[in-house]
């Protein structure tokens, strides 16, 4: 199963470098979708079909916390995992963040193998590419 993403970051060249990241991993991506800031990504959300979010912290407009805030009001978007991909590695920060529901942390620089293997953490991915099976789901033999 392929995901669809969305990478938010204020920068083009690092939004080129997060792509290029994904496609070499070998994580399953399907659409990618790109924001400069979390108000154009709010946008993104509102008109496609999107099913993880890696975002930047510190952006301009509306930056990366303040997006998740936004995102936590909507029904769907809520449900949507983001990771933040950052320079800012500060306890304070990555606490800040995940008090706020994010499901990884990818500090900048990074390497594809890093991409790959939390992303496939946070969307339930075993390191073959077979989506796990949650523990309460039954398996049933057709």
């Amino acid at each position: 199963m392929s995901f669809n993403v969305l990478i938010v970051d204020d920068s083009s060249a690092m939004r080129s470098i997060i792509k290029k990241a994904l496609k070499i991993s070998g994580f399953d991506v399907g659409q990618i979708f790109e924001a400069g800031d979390g108000s154009e990504a709010l946008s993104v959300l509102d008109t496609s079909w999107v099913d993880l979010v890696l975002t930047d912290i510190n952006m301009p407009n509306m930056n990366g916390l303040e997006l998740i805030d936004e995102m936590k009001k909507d029904e769907l978007m809520k449900e949507i995992p983001v990771v933040i991909i950052s320079t800012e590695g500060s306890e304070k920060r990555i606490k800040e963040a995940k008090e706020r529901g994010v499901k990884g942390y990818i500090k900048k620089p990074f390497l594809p193998s890093d991409i790959k293997n939390i992303l496939n953490e946070v969307m339930g991915v075993d390191r073959h590419g077979e989506e796990k099976m949650d523990s309460g789901d039954e398996e049933f033999d057709f």
